[in-house]
């Protein structure tokens, strides 16, 4: 086998930017790669083989890595595709992503804090 044969196909558009095709090796591959990455969790769940909190670490790796897994494998994304411009939005995206999650973390812990009726005021009603 050549080295060209699994080398990713790449065609160019009317301005020049590169659009990645993958094979269906690719997509194969990608396919049997999010099979083992849902099924793995999905075990561990269904045998409780480890606790509550640890289980969820591990799903939440797991669910990162077939994120991974179909950027790369479906939506073909890599910094040569279209000149870097789609993993430099991805990563635009996911600081976007990050910001709202935890300033929305952090509001709804201080109002819960500062809004919720203290457990002392609580006993003192009549």
């Amino acid at each position: 086998m050549s080295a060209d044969t699994h080398a990713e196909q790449v065609e160019h558009d009317s301005h020049g930017i590169e659009i990645p095709h993958a094979t269906m090796r690719d997509y194969g591959i990608g396919f049997v790669l999010s099979v083992i990455l849902t099924a793995i969790p999905f075990a561990l769940v269904m045998t409780g083989a480890l606790s509550a909190p640890v289980t969820a670490v591990v799903i939440m790796g797991f669910a990162v890595v077939q994120i991974i897994v179909h950027m790369v494998y479906f939506l073909h994304m890599s910094p040569k595709a279209e000149g870097g411009w789609t993993l430099t939005s991805l990563i635009f995206t996911l600081i976007v992503v990050v910001i709202m999650l935890s300033g929305s973390v952090w509001v709804m812990s201080n109002l819960n804090a500062n809004m919720m009726p203290q457990a002392h005021l609580e006993s003192q009603l009549p």
